[in-house]
């Protein structure tokens, strides 16, 4: 697609720890009046603003101190552009503006991530007793709310009801990625007890973004298109910092992150 176009047009999502320098520099320049100020049809309100020539030279300073930028979302488009940019610049040999791609960076403290729940299609031959009795031995059961007021808790919607799994603490000898709720989920229950392998590639599991609530588990069990769902807790924006500066991964479809710029917005040519 990127060749096609010879064109970026969806942004790599990107975060950094908050800087105040970067802060104020950037309230000086949304201080005037914006180049584009919409709300789309999704009531998503977009505002941009074009940075002059002289606050982009301080703009580009100020981020020269950032030690890391941490890719919260795209890093398809990211691995895209490097492939992109190694066709190109291997057919001419020359740097071009293929040597960089389009992003849109936030500071951590104004970013949410919201949560990324599973629907599981059936109980991998089990009835909805007999997955109970197999959840009890483990963990403590509970009534709940449809969503986790903690962490350490995942709340299911089973049989017409929402209960609360009590994971509580992960182990203290736990990596970053491997204390997360959403992997604490996969390796204790979804694995061997649903029998959900690589949730990549598996069929008999799907993904709800949080934006879309916990109605739409219900609705997806409801309608017999799944058997079980599992709403989590969101992940914190240190903990991708964390595993990321660790030099781990996150987790697969762990985070969700709303609301996004719109693709088509701004394109980059290369």
């Amino acid at each position: 697609h990127l060749l096609a176009l010879r064109a970026q047009t969806g942004p790599v999502f990107l975060t950094y720890r908050n800087r105040p320098a970067i802060d104020a520099l950037i309230s000086r320049v949304i201080a005037g009046s914006p180049l584009y100020d919409f709300t789309a049809a999704d009531l998503v309100q977009h505002t941009i603003w074009k940075v002059e020539p002289a606050d982009g030279h301080q703009l580009v300073m100020a981020f020269d101190a950032v030690p890391a930028l941490y890719i919260a979302d795209g890093h398809h488009r990211a691995a895209s552009a490097a492939r992109a940019r190694r066709q190109l610049a291997g057919a001419t040999g020359n740097q071009g503006d293929w040597d960089w791609f389009l992003a849109v960076a936030f500071p951590d403290v104004q970013l949410q991530i919201l949560p990324y729940n599973r629907v599981i299609r059936d109980l991998a031959g089990k009835t909805p007793a007999e997955f109970m009795s197999t959840l009890r031995q483990r963990f403590t059961i509970k009534d709940g709310p449809a969503t986790p007021v903690r962490r350490g808790e995942v709340a299911m919607f089973l049989d017409g009801r929402w209960q609360t799994i009590v994971m509580g603490d992960p182990p203290v000898t736990s990596t970053p990625a491997e204390r997360l709720d959403v992997t604490r989920l996969q390796e204790a229950i979804l694995g061997p007890m649903l029998l959900i392998g690589d949730v990549r590639t598996d069929k008999r599991i799907d993904f709800v973004g949080g934006a879309r609530g916990t109605a739409e588990l219900e609705s997806r069990v409801g309608s017999g298109a799944a058997a079980v769902a599992f709403s989590l807790y969101p992940v914190d924006v240190q903990d991708l910092m964390a595993i990321t500066d660790a030099g781990g991964i996150m987790p697969p479809k762990s985070t969700w992150f709303e609301p996004k710029l719109r693709d088509g917005l701004l394109s980059h040519p290369v």
